[in-house]
């Protein structure tokens, strides 16, 4: 973030998620080097329509969410916010503010996501799981004191998740 302003914490909800990019391996860089210092790339074809874009949205809509991925779904994220409730009354003193309601919605838009891109017409558990981080990580504000222990919001959201009963 050197020369960029944080974003307030209402705009930083907006985002559905924050995925965590690493740097490249010495190979891949070197892709990238040779991709965008070589000679110019020949002109870019379209791979698929914007109909089928459209139909695919459509058919994501319509991926099944059980109302107990829905309550799952909820702990989760009111954990965020009251861990007491969850049995994780040590993670109080380590979180200023939990995830929003934005927060359920947009874990139940990225967990169909999700299942669409592995087949499924059917949202599970594991959905959930592996989508929750980048979900939640941006909508977690830790105090100082977290910030002094090193624990992030990516350790509160992985506590949350061992901790939280699975459907």
């Amino acid at each position: 973030q050197e020369g960029t302003y944080p974003l307030p914490e209402a705009q930083v909800d907006r985002f559905m998620l924050k995925v965590k990019v690493d740097y490249p391996t010495r190979a891949e860089e070197r892709l990238i080097v040779d991709r965008m210092t070589g000679t110019p790339l020949p002109p870019v074809q379209p791979v698929v329509q914007p109909e089928a874009i459209l139909h695919a949205r459509q058919v994501v809509r319509q991926v099944y969410v059980d109302d107990k991925i829905k309550n799952y779904v909820l702990d989760l994220v009111l954990a965020t916010r009251q861990p007491g409730s969850n049995g994780l009354s040590d993670l109080n003193h380590l979180i200023s503010f939990g995830a929003s309601p934005r927060a359920s919605i947009n874990l139940i838009h990225a967990a169909r996501a999700h299942a669409f891109l592995h087949g499924r017409g059917f949202v599970t558990p594991e959905d959930i799981k592996q989508i929750a981080p980048d979900v939640l990580r941006h909508r977690i504000i830790t105090t100082y004191e977290a910030e002094a222990e090193n624990i992030t919001s990516d350790h509160i959201v992985q506590r949350i998740l061992d901790h939280t009963d699975v459907p």
